[in-house]
């Protein structure tokens, strides 16, 4: 990695570069940046202008950053013209998306992203005397910016000398990596740099300096996080003794993040390696970037149904007595009993992984049986195709009395893919997730840790966990996969999802290769399609050892092509909310060019306001952006007119039609200064809008009704 060039480096770069006659020549390197920046940053911001002078060369880059971070773009320095003296005459400073995108990468398949797109934004810079003048000016540009995340720009990027002596001092006191780049977020705030380059200063992560809590400390810790957040919600479970027994938090972004990701979460409790042998209890979504995302914490005294029971009600009292669609656990009776009792009607499935560790110490002396299993298991493509497979096993290896075998069949529906297919899981295949959640705790906590310390590192937890959601909204912003087809239903899903979603839908598509669609049959509208994919499989050889077979797999794909409905029997759109390459085939095949909205899930789209990033939360560094400030400002009003037209019902009237007027006025508002919406309805859409439109419009009779 190249280290970072101060200004004055960069203009002597310029003055020993050689002259460029195009002005539009492609620039190689972005602008760089330097520790005394904020030294002359100017106080009003104002728009670059024809005509407008600086003294020097830094200043007029420095003007120009501070405008570009204000608005929420990059930048680049492109042309540069010197004299015959060798001093600089002429240069350019850009927009970091100008110029023609440019892919690059090994395997063409999966080439690397790219942030150009020809914008034409700009101001040129020539030479009067000892000071530069801005000569000509570009403002527009083609793409969205955004000043919140302008930050994560690596022009905008930079480290002061007092945050680098700060961490340095903290590294040589020895402070752990998260508490040494706390410091100086608690003082500043919204940081320029993050906690990677801190990295160079902190060699390993040290225990916490905090004094032991107990359980009053604990208490009177919430109390300040409750001040801190007042939608911070924590309950607290004690015995008679006044013994502390149970605790269960979750911090307001939580909350809110369960509006959008409540369809699907996984729990899991994991043993923390503290003195009080206290199981922490994680509920877990997955955010729209496929990410983990914390819906609360527990911390329990132990794991049987009536603990798991207070746990989850207290979790379904915080998050507004919205239980989930479907929940992923681990194979455990009291929690089992605890979900049929406060979510009977949530789709609940055991993690198939923990059952597959369990192999070992159930089935002893059973060669090549883990192998075996795995293969009735991942590998039966329907429930017939599994009980079959599995009674071929169970006689294989004469096992029909073993207890543990026949209890994994009876509850097959709880775990089994074939079984468990049919209802969306977001991805989440096992509580894999939430372990992985319970790991980033790794670094904040030791075995000397109390239990106010584990909380108060918590927020470090937390903070890390928002920084990374925040980058990965803006590298969907500012990023965009190239597609590598030309079919048309691809930029659909390219300007919809996610970087991280689109991803996933190219790898089905890329799978298309070894799809081949056959017709079967067709009944009016509905096709049957056979495709078959040439597959590779990992199996078990004679030898014991792990080897790659070549495998043929038939699947069926049914198509409607009045409703454009299409369902494949391997249920991946029902799982996972993507496209599989089966049903790729088929569209592709079939000509079609837009699918319908109903495939292109709201769960995963990149241009959705979700609630809780307006969510003022103290670790999170967006807290001072003027989006969470006039969010604020506005809850606060609304709270004060709600209080005053709770009073009677006259008043209530009165304020429920100025909202409704105000909502009107919204609307209207937007609609005429917003530009066309990203999620237009498509072609298909309005056909199939129309097709239904003519059947209720046309009556029939019992002679006249179609074939089912």
């Amino acid at each position: 990695m190249e280290p970072d060039l101060t200004l004055d480096e960069v203009a002597e770069q310029n003055r020993s570069a050689p002259d460029e006659e195009d002005e539009d020549a492609f620039i190689v390197e972005e602008i760089g940046d330097s520790s005394d920046d904020r030294q002359a940053e100017p106080t009003v911001m104002l728009e670059p202008k024809k005509g407008m002078m600086f003294s020097s060369e830094d200043d007029a880059v420095r003007f120009y950053k501070a405008y570009a971070r204000k608005k929420g773009f990059g930048v680049i320095r492109r042309t540069t013209r010197h004299g015959e003296d060798k001093m600089l005459t002429y240069f350019t400073l850009a927009c970091n998306r100008q110029g023609k995108a440019q892919f690059s990468a090994k395997n063409s398949f999966k080439p690397n992203p790219s942030t150009r797109m020809q914008c034409p934004a700009k101001s040129n810079f020539s030479r009067r005397g000892e000071n530069f003048c801005i000569t000509t000016v570009t403002l527009e540009h083609n793409h969205p910016i955004s000043p919140s995340k302008a930050r994560f720009l690596r022009c905008h990027k930079k480290v002061d000398l007092h945050s680098k002596r700060r961490l340095e001092l903290n590294d040589q006191a020895g402070a752990r990596m998260n508490t040494n780049f706390g410091s100086p977020v608690m003082e500043a705030g919204n940081l320029e740099f993050g906690e990677k380059e801190c990295t160079n200063y902190l060699q390993e992560k040290r225990s916490l300096k905090l004094g032991a809590g107990d359980a009053h400390a604990l208490y009177q810790y919430f109390l300040r996080m409750q001040s801190k957040d007042p939608a911070f919600f924590h309950v607290m479970d004690v015995a008679e003794d006044g013994r502390l027994r149970n605790v269960f938090w979750a911090d307001a972004r939580s909350r809110a993040a369960y509006e959008s990701y409540w369809d699907v979460i996984t729990f899991d409790t994991t043993y923390l390696t503290n003195k009080y042998r206290i199981p922490l209890a994680t509920f877990v979504g997955v955010n729209h970037h496929g990410e983990s995302v914390l819906l609360g914490c527990g911390l329990l005294s132990n794991e049987d149904t009536e603990t798991f029971v207070w746990l989850f009600k207290s979790w379904l009292c915080c998050m507004s007595c919205k239980p989930p669609n479907a929940i992923v656990t681990d194979q455990c009776k009291p929690m089992q009993n605890a979900i049929e009792e406060v979510f009977p009607q949530a789709r609940h499935r055991w993690c198939t992984c923990h059952i597959m560790k369990k192999i070992p110490e159930n089935l002893s002396g059973y060669e090549n049986i883990k192998s075996s299993l795995s293969n009735v298991v991942y590998d039966s493509l329907t429930k017939h195709g599994f009980d079959k497979a599995w009674v071929e096993m169970i006689n294989k290896y004469d096992l029909q009395d073993n207890e543990w075998l026949a209890g994994l069949y009876d509850n097959k529906n709880l775990w089994v893919p074939a079984y468990v297919k049919d209802t969306f899981w977001a991805g989440m295949s096992s509580t894999k997730r939430s372990e992985s959640v319970n790991a980033f705790f790794d670094g904040y906590v030791n075995a000397r840790t109390t239990l106010k310390q584990f909380v108060e590192q918590y927020e470090n937890a937390r903070r890390e966990k928002v920084e990374k959601e925040n980058k990965a909204d803006s590298k969907s912003f500012q990023e965009q996969i190239p597609c590598i087809t030309h079919y048309d239903f691809e930029r659909q899903f390219q300007a919809a999802y996610t970087t991280a979603k689109f991803k996933e839908f190219q790898d089905q598509l890329r799978g298309k290769i070894y799809c081949y669609p056959t017709q079967l049959n067709k009944e009016g509208s509905v096709f049957t399609f056979g495709v078959r994919e040439d597959s590779k499989i990992f199996c078990e050889g004679e030898d014991g050892k792990r080897k790659e077979k070549r495998v043929i797999l038939e699947f069926i794909v049914l198509f409607n092509q009045g409703e454009c409905d299409v369902q494949c029997m391997c249920r991946l759109f029902e799982f996972r909310g993507i496209l599989c390459s089966h049903i790729i085939s088929v569209l592709a095949l079939m000509e079609i060019t837009d699918v319908p909205s109903r495939y292109i899930l709201q769960r995963w789209r990149k241009d959705i306001k979700r609630k809780h990033t307006f969510v003022r939360c103290f670790y999170d560094d967006m807290i001072d952006t003027q989006v969470v400030q006039r969010y604020d400002n506005l809850c606060k009003h609304s709270h004060e007119v709600a209080e005053n037209g709770a009073e009677s019902d006259a008043l209530h009237d009165l304020v429920m039609d100025g909202l409704n007027e105000l909502q009107r006025k919204i609307d209207a508002y937007r609609a005429s200064v917003s530009r066309p919406s990203k999620r237009k309805e498509s072609k298909v859409d309005q056909v199939v809008k129309i097709l239904r439109a003519k059947k209720q419009q046309v009556p029939t009779n019992a002679n006249e009704m179609p074939s089912q």
